[in-house]
């Protein structure tokens, strides 16, 4: 996970994430897929951790969440940034893995969604990926 920073002007205490992209909407074995996402704190204070779930419409077996812990850095009154949020799929190229689907002979149409917490215990509100669609070997 990537963390980059700016100031701004007005912002809120309670994290806020915005859908930015994700690299690509159909995962095949052998790559990775990576979203960005934007965020603004108040604070400065958005350390502690990402939240990431994927809600696969056809196959509930192939459901996964998880907590990330927000790697440390140097905050900042009124901080606006990116997460930059990666996932392998048969392939470790330092980013956590994501199951091949789970049901037999379907691949997964799904969405991910994310939420994020500050050192304050302070949540984002959840925001979803647009769908993704990971390919059954």
């Amino acid at each position: 996970m990537l963390v980059n920073s700016c100031s701004k002007d007005k912002f809120q205490t309670k994290p806020k994430l915005t859908f930015k992209s994700v690299s690509t909407e159909r995962l095949t074995a052998g790559s990775t897929i990576q979203f960005n996402i934007r965020f603004t704190d108040a604070e400065g204070d958005i350390q502690d951790s990402i939240w990431v779930q994927k809600v696969t419409r056809n196959c509930t077996n192939s459901n996964f969440s998880g907590r990330y812990k927000i790697p440390t850095f140097t905050g900042t009154k009124n901080l606006e940034g990116e997460f930059e949020i990666c996932f392998g799929y048969g392939i470790n190229l330092g980013c956590p893995s994501i199951r091949e689907p789970q049901c037999i002979g379907q691949n997964d149409t799904c969405v991910f969604r994310f939420w994020a917490r500050d050192l304050a215990g302070n949540v984002s509100d959840t925001i979803s990926s647009s769908t993704v669609v990971i390919v059954r070997r």
